[in-house]
C-alpha cells in the first residue's frame, strides 16, 4: 500500500527533524543563558586603589595571582555565580596589599558547580605559603566549602562573604570566617541560618552595615539585591582589613 509506505517514510523523517529542533533549542537556551552573565565593572576596578603595590600574573588557565613580597599566607577565591571572575579583582588587590598572596579561580561557565576542584593543584606551587585559606562568594563560597570537606587538612580555614556551606564542617578545627552586608537581598537568610550548624561552632561571624550582596565584587546591581547605604569601596575596603585581621588571630 503506497499511502501506508508514504506515511511510514513522513513518520522517519519527521523524528530526527524533531530531535535536532528539541537540540537547537535546548542549545539556544542554554547559550542565552550561560552568556547572560555579570561583567566586570572595568571603570569603577581601574579606578579603585590599594596602599601598597602588589605584582599580578595571569596564568594560562586564566586563574589571576595577587602577589605581595614575602607573603606567608595563602587565599584562593571562587567566584560568585554567573559573575565575571575579573569582578574580584579589587578585593583580592585590598587582600594581597595587606600581605595575603590571593589566587583568583576563573570558573567554567562563571559558574562554581562546574569545577568544584578548581583549589586544586594551587599550593604546591607556592611552597612559601604556610597558611592556606579558602573561599569564595555566594555560590563560589559554598563550593570552596564544598572542596574544603575532603581536603581539610592542607587548609587553615573558611572565608564566606555572602555565602553559607551545605557540606558539614562542624567538627574540624577549621577557623571560619562569615561576612554578609545587612542590605544583602540575595542571600537566602533562612538557608544561611539554617546551615551555620554545618560550621565550626567558633566561627567568625560579621555583618557590613549598609553593605550589599553585590558589593563584593565590581560588577554593578545584581538583581534582587537590596540598597546600599556605603560605597563599593568601603565595602570591599572593609572586607579585605576583617580577612586581615581574622588571618592574625
Amino acid at each position: 500500500d503506497m499511502h501506508f509506505l508514504f506515511h511510514q517514510s513522513k513518520k522517519k523523517h519527521f523524528l530526527p527533524i524533531l530531535f535536532i529542533t528539541i537540540l537547537l533549542i535546548v542549545i539556544t537556551f542554554c547559550g542565552i543563558y550561560l552568556n547572560d552573565y555579570y561583567h566586570a565593572d572595568i571603570d569603577s576596578i581601574q579606578s579603585f586603589t590599594t596602599t601598597n603595590e602588589v605584582s599580578k600574573q595571569l596564568l594560562e588557565d586564566n586563574t589571576i595571582v595577587y602577589s605581595p613580597e614575602n607573603a606567608t599566607t595563602g587565599f584562593i577565591f571562587y567566584p560568585g555565580g554567573k559573575v565575571e571572575h575579573t569582578a574580584y579583582t579589587p578585593l583580592m588587590e585590598a587582600c594581597a596589599s595587606e600581605g595575603i598572596l590571593c589566587v583568583l579561580v576563573e570558573m567554567p561557565f562563571r559558574v562554581a558547580v562546574c569545577d568544584i576542584n578548581a583549589a586544586a593543584g594551587i599550593q604546591e606551587q607556592y611552597p612559601n605559603i604556610q597558611h592556606w585559606y579558602i573561599g569564595g562568594h555566594s555560590l563560589g563560597g559554598s563550593m570552596a566549602a564544598s572542596y574544603l570537606v575532603d581536603n581539610v587538612e592542607d587548609f587553615d580555614g573558611l572565608i564566606l562573604l555572602g555565602s553559607y556551606s551545605t557540606a558539614d564542617l562542624s567538627q574540624t578545627s577549621l577557623k571560619v570566617l562569615s561576612i554578609y552586608g545587612s542590605e544583602d537581598m540575595v542571600l537566602n537568610a533562612e538557608k544561611y541560618n539554617q546551615n551555620k550548624e554545618n560550621l565550626p561552632s567558633n566561627f567568625i561571624e560579621l555583618i557590613i552595615e549598609g553593605g550589599c550582596h553585590a558589593y563584593f565584587g565590581m560588577y554593578g546591581a545584581q538583581d534582587g539585591d537590596g540598597i546600599p547605604t556605603i560605597t563599593n569601596e568601603a565595602q570591599i575596603n572593609r572586607t579585605a582589613s576583617e580577612i586581615k585581621k581574622f588571618l592574625d588571630n
